[in-house]
């Protein structure tokens, strides 16, 4: 799943996608998703359409509709083809002052509108350093999990340390493998299914090794998935 983030034009956009297409239908079996900023919805869509490649928004407000100016609801996501929402990323935590009960609202938002919400999740440095990844964990999680079973079974849950997000720097294999043991274990039996990725600084040359552990089912890439040739690399 890539996260372009605040990035694209009209231009790069139909190079990366066409690209992306011609080799994303050679010979990769994994799932390709691009979460892409809201105005161009409509242009990934008439890309991608009839593809195996998915789509989404970045971000889906809490309400359906109503006096929210400058919110993009779950049902407009729909109407361009969008199957996935982030919500809860760290830069919108950081940034926008989103609190763990706003992200479950947004995850609920996203379930009542047919989307599926891709729950981000992740310490900072000082709480790594202090030894509260689990603390935090649970933390950010408990709202969302207290959606109840069914909503938790419909989820994708991605861990993305803060302090490896566009830094360079990535959560050793072991260091994700143990955090995403924690979030198998908090999501329970109503999650046994429920995709796990692991999101910061994945670059084809340490993707392999974080895919080896067990409970990392995917990745959610940032910088890596403005380049076709290294998200493809990825996924592959």
């Amino acid at each position: 799943m890539g996260n372009w983030k605040m990035n694209g034009s009209l231009q790069t956009n139909q190079a990366l996608l066409g690209e992306l297409r011609e080799l994303y239908d050679r010979t990769c079996g994994s799932d390709l998703v691009v979460c892409v900023p809201a105005p161009y919805l409509a242009q990934t869509q008439q890309l991608l359409d009839g593809t195996p490649i998915t789509w989404g928004g970045q971000d889906v407000s809490a309400h359906d509709k109503g006096a929210y100016t400058g919110e993009v609801s779950a049902a407009m996501l729909s109407e361009f083809g969008s199957r996935w929402a982030l919500v809860g990323h760290s830069e919108r935590r950081t940034l926008h002052g989103e609190t763990d009960q706003v992200v479950a609202d947004k995850a609920l938002a996203a379930l009542r509108g047919g989307l599926t919400p891709v729950v981000c999740v992740g310490e900072s440095l000082q709480e790594r350093d202090q030894g509260q990844v689990a603390e935090v964990i649970e933390r950010q999680l408990k709202p969302v999990l207290a959606l109840g079973d069914e909503a938790i079974a419909r989820l994708v849950i991605a861990y993305e340390p803060v302090w490896a997000i566009g830094t360079g720097r990535s959560a050793t294999p072991e260091q994700a493998r143990e955090v995403h043991a924690l979030i198998r274990k908090l999501v329970g039996d109503a999650g046994k299914n429920v995709p796990l990725l692991y999101g910061g600084s994945v670059k084809p040359d340490n993707a392999g090794e974080l895919f080896a552990m067990d409970n990392i089912d995917g990745a959610l890439v940032g910088g890596a998935s403005l380049v076709a040739t290294e998200f493809y690399a990825i996924a592959n």
